[in-house]
């Protein structure tokens, strides 16, 4: 390896104000061993009171301190360039309120329930179940409870197996379409972050 240096920035990293933040807090690092501790150590950031929720630490921030400490050394980065360290709150660490939990529980169950009901309605779902009562039976009823009954139990049935959730146990390891959706969003979101913060970051250099 000689006297090269290798960088992989992690994915995210959370910090409080006023903390100090070293290189190995923020990357894994392959170095020489004579170097490998004091590089490991290397303050790349001081969080104070002034920076916003988040922080964009670029790897030629990071690789311009390495070469100022050791112009010997040779600095190669891998993987992404910027890693965005979100500073934590006291308002993000504390218990959610269980009042406002259950309000917005309520609000979603009734808004999901409506949901359902008015698409039934638009599809006329009633008029169906008793045509395929009819066409199997060859009897006309006003409630084929037989079919609506299993149809309901199955609408619960499937939306626990699309969202693949038991409350808060999984029912196997594939994400749900809603946490790809999230992932995707957060994603977006850092990338969004990244391009316009790292502007931000550069004028206070």
């Amino acid at each position: 390896m000689g006297n090269s240096v290798y960088l992989r920035l992690r994915n995210r990293h959370y910090v409080r104000f006023n903390e100090q933040i070293t290189l190995s807090n923020i990357a894994q690092i392959i170095a020489p061993e004579s170097y490998e501790t004091r590089i490991k150590n290397l303050v790349v950031y001081q969080v104070t009171e002034e920076d916003q929720h988040l922080i964009v630490i670029d790897l030629m921030r990071i690789i311009n301190i390495i070469k100022k400490e050791f112009p010997e050394l040779e600095v190669r980065g891998l993987g992404k360039p910027e890693i965005i360290v979100e500073i934590l709150t006291s308002s993000m660490t504390k218990k959610p309120n269980i009042y406002a939990v259950v309000f917005v529980w309520i609000l979603l169950f009734i808004g999901s329930g409506l949901a359902i009901l008015n698409f039934h309605h638009d599809v006329s779902m009633v008029e169906v179940h008793r045509r395929i009562y009819y066409l199997i039976t060859g009897v006309e009823k006003a409630k084929p409870l037989i079919l609506q009954i299993p149809y309901s139990i199955g609408i619960g049935i499937g939306m626990i197996l699309f969202f693949n959730h038991v409350f808060k146990k999984k029912i196997n390891e594939e994400p749900s379409p809603l946490e790809v959706e999230m992932f995707l969003y957060q994603q977006n979101l850092d990338q969004y972050v990244v391009l316009n913060e790292n502007k931000e970051n550069r004028k206070r250099q």
